[in-house]
Protein backbone atom coordinates (compact mmCIF):
# COMPACT_ATOMS: atom_id res chain seq x y z
CA UNK A 1 0.00 0.00 0.00
CA UNK A 2 1.33 3.35 -0.78
CA UNK A 3 2.79 5.43 2.22
CA UNK A 4 0.50 8.04 3.94
CA UNK A 5 1.59 11.53 3.95
CA UNK A 6 1.32 11.28 7.66
CA UNK A 7 4.07 8.30 7.72
CA UNK A 8 6.32 10.60 5.64
CA UNK A 9 6.35 12.98 7.80
CA UNK A 10 6.86 10.77 10.83
CA UNK A 11 9.71 9.35 9.28
CA UNK A 12 11.13 12.40 8.13
CA UNK A 13 10.47 12.43 4.05
CA UNK A 14 9.08 15.50 3.68
CA UNK A 15 11.70 17.61 4.60
CA UNK A 16 14.55 18.51 2.23
CA UNK A 17 18.13 16.34 2.48
CA UNK A 18 20.45 17.83 4.95
CA UNK A 19 23.76 19.00 3.08
CA UNK A 20 25.64 15.92 4.66
CA UNK A 21 24.44 12.68 5.93
CA UNK A 22 27.14 9.95 7.37
CA UNK A 23 30.22 11.80 5.68
CA UNK A 24 28.52 12.02 1.88
CA UNK A 25 27.76 15.06 0.36
CA UNK A 26 25.46 15.65 -3.23
CA UNK A 27 27.57 15.72 -6.18
CA UNK A 28 28.40 13.70 -9.34
CA UNK A 29 32.44 12.77 -9.60
CA UNK A 30 33.47 11.57 -13.11
CA UNK A 31 36.66 9.47 -13.98
CA UNK A 32 37.56 10.35 -17.26
CA UNK A 33 38.72 7.11 -18.14
CA UNK A 34 34.92 5.58 -17.32
CA UNK A 35 33.78 7.18 -20.42
CA UNK A 36 37.09 7.14 -22.67
CA UNK A 37 35.60 4.52 -25.48
CA UNK A 38 33.17 7.03 -26.04
CA UNK A 39 33.63 9.28 -28.56
CA UNK A 40 31.12 11.59 -30.38
CA UNK A 41 29.09 9.67 -33.28
CA UNK A 42 30.30 10.29 -37.06
CA UNK A 43 27.21 12.49 -37.59
CA UNK A 44 28.68 15.46 -35.43
CA UNK A 45 31.07 16.33 -37.40
CA UNK A 46 29.34 18.32 -40.41
CA UNK A 47 29.72 16.59 -43.46
CA UNK A 48 31.50 19.33 -45.85
CA UNK A 49 28.35 19.50 -48.87
CA UNK A 50 25.83 19.35 -45.57
CA UNK A 51 23.90 22.58 -45.60
CA UNK A 52 23.09 24.01 -41.93
CA UNK A 53 20.12 24.54 -40.48
CA UNK A 54 19.10 27.96 -38.82
CA UNK A 55 19.68 28.66 -35.07
CA UNK A 56 17.65 31.45 -33.77
CA UNK A 57 18.86 32.57 -30.21
CA UNK A 58 16.33 33.85 -27.45
CA UNK A 59 18.47 35.34 -24.88
CA UNK A 60 17.41 36.18 -21.33
CA UNK A 61 13.67 34.97 -22.22
CA UNK A 62 10.79 35.23 -19.31
CA UNK A 63 7.90 35.31 -20.78
CA UNK A 64 7.14 32.40 -18.65
CA UNK A 65 3.72 32.12 -16.88
CA UNK A 66 3.93 28.43 -16.23
CA UNK A 67 7.32 29.82 -14.24
CA UNK A 68 6.74 33.26 -13.47
CA UNK A 69 10.06 35.17 -12.62
CA UNK A 70 12.31 33.13 -14.07
CA UNK A 71 14.62 33.58 -16.98
CA UNK A 72 16.50 31.38 -19.00
CA UNK A 73 17.91 31.34 -22.53
CA UNK A 74 16.24 29.15 -25.47
CA UNK A 75 17.71 28.18 -29.41
CA UNK A 76 15.40 27.43 -31.95
CA UNK A 77 16.73 25.24 -34.41
CA UNK A 78 15.13 23.83 -38.31
CA UNK A 79 16.07 21.93 -40.52
CA UNK A 80 17.57 23.54 -43.76
CA UNK A 81 14.80 24.56 -46.43
CA UNK A 82 11.89 24.67 -44.21
CA UNK A 83 8.21 25.77 -45.53
CA UNK A 84 5.01 26.37 -44.87
CA UNK A 85 3.03 22.89 -44.91
CA UNK A 86 5.78 21.03 -44.01
CA UNK A 87 4.68 19.98 -40.75
CA UNK A 88 7.82 19.06 -39.22
CA UNK A 89 8.55 16.63 -36.41
CA UNK A 90 9.30 18.33 -32.85
CA UNK A 91 12.56 17.49 -30.70
CA UNK A 92 12.92 19.62 -27.41
CA UNK A 93 16.24 19.30 -25.28
CA UNK A 94 16.48 19.74 -21.40
CA UNK A 95 20.06 21.86 -20.43
CA UNK A 96 19.83 22.55 -24.18
CA UNK A 97 23.30 24.45 -24.14
CA UNK A 98 24.87 21.11 -23.41
CA UNK A 99 23.39 19.43 -26.15
CA UNK A 100 23.52 22.58 -28.68
CA UNK A 101 27.28 22.96 -27.65
CA UNK A 102 29.98 22.66 -30.98
CA UNK A 103 32.43 21.09 -28.57
CA UNK A 104 30.33 19.01 -26.45
CA UNK A 105 29.69 15.16 -26.86
CA UNK A 106 26.52 15.24 -28.76
CA UNK A 107 26.54 18.40 -31.61
CA UNK A 108 22.74 17.85 -31.68
CA UNK A 109 22.49 20.50 -34.84
CA UNK A 110 25.24 18.82 -36.56
CA UNK A 111 23.63 15.41 -36.19
CA UNK A 112 19.85 16.28 -37.16
CA UNK A 113 21.55 18.13 -40.71
CA UNK A 114 23.64 15.36 -41.57
CA UNK A 115 20.53 13.09 -40.83
CA UNK A 116 18.55 15.40 -42.80
CA UNK A 117 20.83 15.67 -45.81
CA UNK A 118 20.93 11.78 -46.21
CA UNK A 119 17.21 11.09 -46.24
CA UNK A 120 17.22 9.32 -42.15
CA UNK A 121 15.03 11.94 -40.71
CA UNK A 122 12.24 14.17 -42.11
CA UNK A 123 11.90 18.24 -41.66
CA UNK A 124 12.28 19.08 -38.23
CA UNK A 125 12.52 21.84 -35.18
CA UNK A 126 14.34 21.35 -32.47
CA UNK A 127 14.13 23.60 -29.21
CA UNK A 128 16.73 23.57 -27.13
CA UNK A 129 16.26 25.67 -23.66
CA UNK A 130 17.77 25.72 -20.64
CA UNK A 131 16.43 26.03 -16.93
CA UNK A 132 14.81 29.04 -15.51
CA UNK A 133 17.12 31.70 -13.33
CA UNK A 134 14.22 32.80 -10.81
CA UNK A 135 13.76 35.86 -9.33
CA UNK A 136 13.03 34.13 -6.04
CA UNK A 137 13.60 31.89 -3.18
CA UNK A 138 12.58 28.24 -4.34
CA UNK A 139 12.58 25.62 -1.81
CA UNK A 140 15.24 22.97 -2.81
CA UNK A 141 15.12 18.80 -1.95
CA UNK A 142 18.43 18.88 0.22
CA UNK A 143 19.95 21.81 1.55
CA UNK A 144 23.12 22.56 0.02
CA UNK A 145 20.88 23.26 -3.40
CA UNK A 146 21.49 27.42 -4.63
CA UNK A 147 18.25 28.86 -6.23
CA UNK A 148 19.47 28.07 -9.74
CA UNK A 149 19.46 24.45 -8.68
CA UNK A 150 16.48 24.38 -6.54
CA UNK A 151 14.40 26.25 -9.55
CA UNK A 152 16.06 23.21 -12.09
CA UNK A 153 15.27 20.29 -9.89
CA UNK A 154 11.68 22.12 -9.41
CA UNK A 155 10.96 22.10 -13.21
CA UNK A 156 12.87 18.73 -13.98
CA UNK A 157 12.33 16.82 -11.21
CA UNK A 158 8.85 17.22 -10.16
CA UNK A 159 6.66 14.34 -10.83
CA UNK A 160 4.23 16.22 -12.64
CA UNK A 161 2.61 17.61 -15.52
CA UNK A 162 3.93 21.41 -15.46
CA UNK A 163 6.77 20.90 -17.03
CA UNK A 164 5.17 19.11 -20.67
CA UNK A 165 2.41 21.88 -19.98
CA UNK A 166 5.70 24.43 -20.30
CA UNK A 167 7.36 22.08 -23.40
CA UNK A 168 4.27 21.88 -25.33
CA UNK A 169 1.77 24.81 -24.99
CA UNK A 170 4.41 27.54 -24.07
CA UNK A 171 7.86 26.45 -25.89
CA UNK A 172 6.20 25.07 -29.42
CA UNK A 173 4.18 28.55 -30.03
CA UNK A 174 7.46 30.61 -29.41
CA UNK A 175 8.84 28.48 -31.87
CA UNK A 176 5.77 28.55 -33.96
CA UNK A 177 5.95 32.13 -33.94
CA UNK A 178 9.92 32.18 -34.65
CA UNK A 179 9.41 30.02 -37.43
CA UNK A 180 6.36 30.79 -39.30
CA UNK A 181 5.59 27.11 -39.62
CA UNK A 182 3.02 25.10 -37.88
CA UNK A 183 4.76 21.87 -36.82
CA UNK A 184 3.33 18.63 -37.00
CA UNK A 185 0.55 17.37 -34.03
CA UNK A 186 1.39 13.75 -34.42
CA UNK A 187 2.29 12.58 -30.92
CA UNK A 188 4.72 10.57 -32.57
CA UNK A 189 6.91 13.05 -34.55
CA UNK A 190 7.90 14.40 -30.90
CA UNK A 191 10.34 13.67 -28.67
CA UNK A 192 12.05 15.28 -25.68
CA UNK A 193 15.85 14.59 -25.04
CA UNK A 194 17.40 14.93 -21.64
CA UNK A 195 20.37 14.19 -19.24
CA UNK A 196 19.67 13.40 -15.10
CA UNK A 197 17.50 15.50 -14.32
CA UNK A 198 16.29 16.41 -17.51
CA UNK A 199 16.52 12.65 -18.45
CA UNK A 200 13.44 12.29 -15.90
CA UNK A 201 12.47 15.73 -17.21
CA UNK A 202 11.78 13.93 -20.52
CA UNK A 203 10.13 10.90 -19.56
CA UNK A 204 7.60 12.96 -16.94
CA UNK A 205 6.68 15.18 -20.09
CA UNK A 206 5.27 12.54 -21.97
CA UNK A 207 4.22 10.16 -19.97
CA UNK A 208 1.71 13.15 -18.73
CA UNK A 209 0.90 14.04 -22.12
CA UNK A 210 0.84 11.19 -24.38
CA UNK A 211 -1.70 12.93 -26.67
CA UNK A 212 1.50 15.63 -26.85
CA UNK A 213 4.48 13.73 -27.38
CA UNK A 214 5.06 9.65 -27.27
CA UNK A 215 9.11 9.61 -27.58
CA UNK A 216 11.87 10.07 -24.98
CA UNK A 217 15.37 10.45 -24.95
CA UNK A 218 16.91 10.03 -21.33
CA UNK A 219 20.90 9.96 -20.96
CA UNK A 220 21.39 8.93 -17.60
CA UNK A 221 18.24 10.15 -16.14
CA UNK A 222 17.22 10.52 -12.66
CA UNK A 223 14.85 8.18 -11.61
CA UNK A 224 15.63 8.41 -7.96
CA UNK A 225 14.29 9.64 -4.76
CA UNK A 226 14.49 13.76 -5.50
CA UNK A 227 11.16 14.81 -6.06
CA UNK A 228 9.36 11.23 -6.28
CA UNK A 229 10.81 9.92 -9.52
CA UNK A 230 12.14 6.81 -7.51
CA UNK A 231 8.30 5.97 -7.98
CA UNK A 232 8.01 5.81 -11.83
CA UNK A 233 9.09 1.74 -11.89
CA UNK A 234 5.95 1.22 -9.51
CA UNK A 235 3.82 3.36 -11.86
CA UNK A 236 4.82 1.47 -14.93
CA UNK A 237 3.95 -1.43 -13.75
CA UNK A 238 0.85 -1.00 -12.03
CA UNK A 239 -0.58 1.95 -14.81
CA UNK A 240 -2.06 0.64 -18.28
CA UNK A 241 0.97 0.71 -20.72
CA UNK A 242 1.00 4.34 -22.67
CA UNK A 243 1.97 4.22 -26.32
CA UNK A 244 5.47 5.26 -25.53
CA UNK A 245 8.67 4.78 -27.01
CA UNK A 246 11.20 5.07 -24.91
CA UNK A 247 15.58 5.13 -24.65
CA UNK A 248 17.04 5.26 -21.67
CA UNK A 249 21.07 4.91 -21.65
CA UNK A 250 22.78 4.53 -17.79
CA UNK A 251 26.30 3.34 -17.19
CA UNK A 252 28.40 1.43 -14.09
CA UNK A 253 29.61 4.55 -12.91
CA UNK A 254 26.74 6.57 -12.76
CA UNK A 255 25.99 9.13 -10.18
CA UNK A 256 25.11 7.83 -6.58
CA UNK A 257 24.33 10.42 -3.81
CA UNK A 258 21.97 11.15 -1.07
CA UNK A 259 19.10 10.64 -3.31
CA UNK A 260 19.94 7.31 -4.63
CA UNK A 261 21.96 5.18 -7.00
CA UNK A 262 21.52 5.92 -10.57
CA UNK A 263 22.75 2.80 -12.17
CA UNK A 264 20.34 0.90 -10.36
CA UNK A 265 17.12 3.39 -10.95
CA UNK A 266 17.74 3.51 -14.41
CA UNK A 267 18.07 -0.81 -14.67
CA UNK A 268 14.91 -0.86 -12.51
CA UNK A 269 13.01 1.40 -15.36
CA UNK A 270 14.01 -0.45 -18.14
CA UNK A 271 13.14 -3.96 -16.05
CA UNK A 272 9.56 -1.99 -15.46
CA UNK A 273 9.19 -0.98 -19.05
CA UNK A 274 10.15 -4.40 -20.49
CA UNK A 275 7.72 -5.91 -17.96
CA UNK A 276 4.82 -3.65 -18.92
CA UNK A 277 5.36 -4.33 -22.78
CA UNK A 278 6.78 -1.01 -23.76
CA UNK A 279 8.71 -0.44 -26.90
CA UNK A 280 12.08 0.74 -25.38
CA UNK A 281 15.45 0.48 -25.82
CA UNK A 282 18.08 0.17 -22.48
CA UNK A 283 21.69 0.89 -23.20
CA UNK A 284 23.85 0.46 -20.45
CA UNK A 285 27.68 0.93 -20.68
CA UNK A 286 30.73 1.59 -18.60
CA UNK A 287 29.99 5.49 -18.40
CA UNK A 288 29.68 7.90 -15.51
CA UNK A 289 27.43 10.83 -14.92
CA UNK A 290 27.89 12.06 -18.48
CA UNK A 291 26.21 12.60 -21.74
CA UNK A 292 29.37 10.96 -23.82
CA UNK A 293 27.85 7.43 -24.04
CA UNK A 294 24.89 9.13 -25.37
CA UNK A 295 26.71 11.34 -27.66
CA UNK A 296 28.22 7.90 -28.96
CA UNK A 297 24.80 6.62 -29.76
CA UNK A 298 22.79 9.57 -30.82
CA UNK A 299 22.80 9.24 -34.41
CA UNK A 300 21.43 5.59 -34.10
CA UNK A 301 19.31 6.54 -31.01
CA UNK A 302 17.61 9.15 -33.58
CA UNK A 303 17.40 6.62 -36.09
CA UNK A 304 15.73 3.92 -33.68
CA UNK A 305 13.33 6.15 -32.31
CA UNK A 306 12.29 8.02 -35.32
CA UNK A 307 12.09 4.39 -37.47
Amino acid sequence: MPISGEELESLGLHLPIPAEVNGNKNGVSNNPEWDAGYKPCAEAALASDTEEGQVTPLKSWSESSIYPGTTRNVWIYQTPGLEQGDKPGMIWFNDGAWYLSREGPVQATNVLNNLYASGAIGPTIGIFVTPGMPDHEVKGPIESYDKAAAQRSLEYDTVSKRYGEFLFHELLEVAEQITGIKASDDPTHRTVCGISSGGIAAFSAAWFHPEQCQRVISHCGSFTDIWGGHNYPSLLRRTPRKPLRVFLQSGANDANTPFGDWATANQAMASALKYSGYDYRFEFGTGGHSLNHGGALFAETLRWLWR
